[in-house]
């Protein structure tokens, strides 16, 4: 077996976990959702493919030791807190702001671009402190610190998330597009739903500022 394979036993406990973490509505789902709705398919995958590769850097950070800091200092890590809260409540303000990012009826002047997009959901992983946590403290359990062949069995856990994360994701982007498709033009209905993409990245932005930190 390959020096960068973990145990099989390993493989399978760590994609139940990956599961786990994916299917949690948290900031990334719900903005997948909303680009999707306002800007279509493409603009929905672009999203998507922003957050996995904040999952590449976040696996990266772990497999080299980096990201240990971010634990080690409470000051680094209350920073990436506020950071993040920051972030989604500026999501949350758009949301419900006349011709925001998050709005349901498309204008063509407000549409972003595909990098912006992208961008938006790269940085929305790399500042979510839940994902964050759970690549710094529960990766590096399921190696031993004393393995030669760590970082790399680190780096194809880190594929691995992804490889288990990619179907939900792509089913959550494509029911968002079918859910556009369906969606009669109706103001109420539209509102009522930008209202609840705002109320979603608010609470996130809440849970985040309030969470106490580790000790």
């Amino acid at each position: 077996m390959p020096a960068f394979l973990p145990d099989l036993s390993v493989i399978a406990a760590f994609a139940l976990a990956s599961f786990v973490l994916a299917v949690t509505p948290g900031p990334d789902m719900a903005l997948f959702v909303s680009r999707t709705i306002n800007h279509g398919l493409v603009h929905g995958f672009a999203t998507m493919a922003g957050a996995l590769t904040g999952i590449a850097v976040h696996t990266s950070l772990v497999a080299f030791g980096i990201s240990v800091l971010i634990v080690a200092a409470p000051a680094a890590f209350m920073v990436l807190k506020i950071a993040g809260a920051v972030y989604l409540l500026w999501l949350a303000v758009q949301a419900i702001r006349e011709g925001g990012g998050l709005l349901v009826t498309r204008a063509a002047g407000n549409r972003p671009s595909l990098a912006q997009s992208y961008f938006t959901g790269l940085g929305i992983n790399l500042t979510n402190p839940k994902v964050a946590l759970f690549f710094v403290t529960f990766l590096p359990q399921f190696v031993s610190a004393a393995d030669p062949a760590a970082s790399a069995k680190l780096l194809f856990l880190g594929a691995e998330f992804v490889v288990v994360s990619l179907p939900i994701v792509i089913a959550i982007v494509l029911a968002a597009e079918w859910l556009t498709t369906t969606l009669k033009e109706n103001r109420w209905v539209s509102k009522a739903l930008n209202w609840s993409f705002a109320a979603v990245f608010a609470a996130f932005a809440a849970t985040i500022l309030f969470a106490e930190g580790r000790k």
